[in-house]
């Protein structure tokens, strides 16, 4: 889901630091340099990197936008191969009968098994197109406040690893614990009572 989307599903992030350059390049040469790759290596599992905005499959940031206003904003686009175990299964299938033909024999060792698996999922990886999903983000670079239209843990994984990458500012995970830390203007006492809480077990609480 994204920005124009009727709903939902963010993440909210705190981000801290500086470019040597200036926002604006030190953003751009990120996003430039981990650009999702356009040509595909078609055995690859996953692939992943930025794509702007408004063209999210044709990650030209040499030419496209990504400042709106007093924004920054790109999106973080994920393609990935999924292969159906039955699918799997059904050309493993194929492929043992063949071999038992060949040999001549009424088994198929375990070792042969295992490579007639490689040889399966290799070609059906080789076979399987990628699957492009897309998750907008949107920086407010001067309030120091990200917004990442996901809240899918793998994704979410993702974009951390990658942006800390692209832009050498770790994103951190705004919980009410980092609010009350980053963002609250609790004093160093309250944020210590706070930080200090843990949660109450409640089993045989009546």
């Amino acid at each position: 889901m994204g920005l124009i989307s009727s709903t939902h599903s963010i993440s909210r992030y705190y981000i801290d630091g500086a470019f040597h350059d200036g926002a604006a390049e030190g953003v751009r040469q990120g996003l430039i340099e981990n650009a999702i790759p356009e040509i595909e290596n078609e055995y690859d599992e996953i692939c992943a990197g930025w794509t702007p905005l408004e063209t999210p499959y044709n990650p030209d940031f040499e030419s496209a936008s990504f400042i709106f206003g007093t924004y920054f904003a790109f999106s973080l686009r994920i393609d990935k191969k999924s292969i159906p175990s039955k699918l799997v299964q059904k050309h493993m299938a194929i492929e043992m009968e063949k071999k038992k033909k060949e040999s001549g024999r009424p088994f198929i060792s375990k070792n042969e098994k295992t490579e007639i698996k490689e040889m399966v999922l290799d070609i059906l990886m080789h076979k399987t197109p990628f699957i492009p999903n897309i998750y907008d983000v949107l920086w407010d670079y001067e309030e120091k406040n990200l917004i990442l239209f996901s809240t899918q843990k793998a994704a979410n994984e993702l974009f951390e690893t990658l942006f800390f990458k692209s832009f050498d500012h770790k994103p951190i995970r705004i919980f009410p614990y980092t609010l009350v830390e980053k963002l609250g203007s609790f004093s160093s006492d309250k944020k210590d009572r706070v930080l200090a809480l843990a949660p109450l077990n409640m089993k045989g609480v009546q």
